[in-house]
């Protein structure tokens, strides 16, 4: 094997293609590596520290990185922790309003705002053929009647 003159260009090695400007070649016996000049160095998107190792290297340790996308994710995760936490409650009052064996309860609105039930959260909608829609959290609903009643029912499990 030859080696490579430091005057030649490397064999397929052309100055106008991708990648020539960051790359310097030296060669170590009659091994041609390629060193990256790119001499601005990469910090953690958490803390700020200079990384080594990877090129594509975001994070310093598992800590920056958890760290990182939990701040990111933390105004989202609030807003959609609060709605679940209404629609879980929601579900409990809807259950513990049905005696068990049965599948369905009339009652007076008042009673689930009184135990703190929120009307405007509801996971969906159902209409049957009458036309009369029921508003669901998970499997557990209700129907608005005539004069403030309810009617709280249970959706039978498909499972």
């Amino acid at each position: 094997m030859q080696r490579w003159d430091a005057g030649k260009p490397l064999p397929g090695f052309y100055p106008f293609t991708y990648g020539y400007n960051y790359l310097y070649p030296f060669v170590v016996g009659n091994v041609i590596y390629l060193q990256n000049m790119d001499v601005s160095q990469k910090h953690c998107l958490a803390c700020g520290k200079v990384l080594k190792g990877r090129a594509d290297k975001k994070f310093c340790d598992d800590y920056c990185r958890n760290n990182y996308n939990n701040r990111q994710n933390s105004d989202q995760s609030n807003y959609v922790r609060n709605i679940n936490n209404t629609l879980r409650r929601n579900r409990r009052i809807l259950e513990e309003q049905i005696p068990p064996g049965e599948e369905m309860k009339k009652m007076p609105r008042e009673k689930l705002v009184s135990e703190g039930f929120n009307f405007k959260y509801h996971t969906h909608q159902y209409t049957n053929q009458k036309g009369q829609v029921y508003f669901f959290n998970y499997d557990y609903g209700y129907l608005l009647l005539e004069g403030d009643w309810l009617l709280i029912v249970k959706r039978r499990s498909e499972l």
